[in-house]
Order: structure tokens, then sequence, then C-alpha cells
């Protein structure tokens, strides 16, 4: 373990500009008799994507984004289209269902539309339902362009702007959208400076994600990597140290000496906790202390209770 490392200090790298992701847009239509269209681009097909906002100005930066599943590129429910228009999320579309019952959250969503002048359309509620990949959706979507991440560097780069040591989170192998909703959240509300995302047999940036995480899925960047342990140990290599989250902790979050330190919280999929090399990577691995039966947290508590600690400390040491 490194967890007594004199590492130290708020890494700051030189810019990078935003590389502009493809959007993953989709072929307009065919020539002739071309081949026959993916099932998700035939409006017909009940696998149709519903559209992907490709005339959209993506969000900043990174990788091209990559096949999405139904429904991903639509923001559904009152709460989460009024937030993501109040954030100035970049959009294509506004669809209310036919016959709406227009309360004073779906008025202030039609004020919004109105003064970016985006296109509302009328729909069925099968119509959203199929759009929306059967979400809650309360008679609201807003078409989004499919999510652009960062690169890492990008998040590091937040940190130094606002001269503080860097707090990361990144996710090893959870696939709960909620989760990711529930941690892009607590991220927000206690100062982390994005999250870290694995490309495979890792949860991404869908609707459900959006619409749990509200105001914070526009707040909080999110980078997409190909391999996670390889990003944690050129984290290290730039003086950031990594904890892991896990029940099989080294020290508790109460006990946390590095939460002062550059920092990245990494938290273990759903029952299975931290993956064998996520923990050989980490410097230390942090466990929450409780005192009843419970054996494990899901895994967004444990990730809101160790930010909140790590909050606390930083706050204490004028660091955040």
């Amino acid at each position: 373990m490194a967890g007594n490392s004199s590492r130290r200090g708020a890494v700051r790298k030189g810019k990078k500009g935003a590389t502009v992701g493809s959007g993953g847009v989709r072929r307009r239509g065919l020539e002739g008799k071309g081949p026959t269209p993916k099932a998700e681009e035939r409006p017909n097909h009940k696998k149709y994507s519903g559209g992907s906002g490709s005339g959209a100005a993506g969000r900043r930066g990174g990788p091209k984004a990559k096949g999405k599943a139904p429904g991903s590129d639509q923001v559904a429910g009152r709460n989460a289209v009024l937030e993501a228009l109040r954030e100035e999320i970049p959009a294509t579309q506004l669809t209310l269902m036919v016959r709406i019952d227009a309360d004073e959250r779906v008025r202030e969503i039609m004020r919004l539309a109105a003064a970016r002048a985006l296109p509302v359309v009328e729909a069925t509620r099968t119509d959203l339902d199929r759009m929306t990949d059967h979400s809650v959706h309360q008679g609201v979507a807003l078409m989004i362009p499919p999510y652009e991440y960062a690169e890492v560097d990008e998040l590091l780069e937040i940190a130094a702007d606002r001269f503080e040591p860097p707090l990361l989170v990144a996710l090893d192998g959870i696939t709960d959208p909620r989760n990711l909703g529930a941690i892009l959240r607590s991220a927000d509300a206690f100062g982390a400076h994005g999250v870290i995302l694995p490309e495979r047999r890792s949860v991404s940036m869908t609707a459900s994600v959006w619409k749990v995480a509200a105001g914070a899925a526009g707040r909080v960047r999110v980078a997409q990597v190909t391999n996670l342990n390889r990003t944690l140990a050129a984290l290290k290599e730039q003086d950031v140290f990594v904890l892991g989250l896990d029940a099989d902790g080294d020290v508790t979050s109460r006990e946390l000496e590095l939460g002062t330190q550059p920092a990245v919280l990494v938290v273990g999929a759903e029952g299975k906790g931290l993956s064998r090399l996520a923990r050989e990577t980490s410097d230390q691995v942090v466990s929450i202390p409780m005192a009843g039966r419970s054996e494990s947290l899901n895994a967004s508590v444990a990730a809101a209770i160790a930010l909140y600690e790590i909050s606390g400390v930083r706050d204490q040491h004028g660091l955040a």
C-alpha cells in the first residue's frame, strides 16, 4: 500500500482542445435500392431509437459517441426535462403528449423551449413510451444529442481552475443507471470534479441516468475510458491517490487521512465490490463504518457517504 506516500498538490496539466465526437450520427436515408437500414433506424420497427439529434451541437470534448440504447437520446419526465432546459443542455426537440395536463412545470418547460426556439411536437402516449424506452415520461420528453464524454485530463483541469486538489469518482463495473444518476448528484453536492466510466461492462450516460441525476448531469462532467485500471495507474503517476471503496477496507471513511490530497474514489460494482485489479491499484481501501446489521450498502449510498466525509475533511482544511 502507498497510503502514507508524500505525493501532494493539485495536478494542473496543459489544456487540451475539445474533441468533437460524431454523436452517433445515423445514415439519413438510402439511395436507390441500397441495403436495408438497421432496425433502430426504421421508424416503424419496435427497436427504432427515435432519432439521433445529429443536427445539434454536442456536449464538450471527448471520444466519439458509441452505439446507444433505445431512448438514450431522450430526457424523460417533467422534472428532468425542466432541469435540462434550465441548465441549457443542448437539445433538438421537445415532445409533449397530446392533451397533456399542463401544470406549472409543463408551462415552464414550454416557456424555456420557446425562448430557445426549440421545435415542439405532439405525440401519443404510445409513441412517447417507445421514444423513451418505456420510462416514466409524464408526457414530456426532450431529445438531446448523444452524450460526448470528456477526457480525464479535462476533469483535472476543472479542479486546477478552481484551485482545488482533484476529487474524481471512478465506477468499477457499475451497471445500474440509477446508481450512476445518484452518484452524479452526490458528486455535484460534495464538490467532486468529475466521474470516470469504463467503456465496457458499465453503465453509460442514458436517458435513465439523466432522469435520476436531474440537473447534476449537466453540471458534473463524465469521462469514458477504454481501460479503467490503466487510467487509475496513469492518475497515480500524476500524484493522484487511488482510494478504493469496499466493505473490507484498510481504513474507515472517518480515518481517511488522504481526504485532503488529490484523489480518485473508486466505487465497486453492485454486490461484487472492487475488482481484484482495482483493489491492487488502490493506495488505500476505504470502508464505511456501520453499527447496524447490514453487511453492505448500495453503491451510490456508499459513494455519497464517502464523498461527504472527504468534503468535510477538505472543508476543515479550507480546500473546498
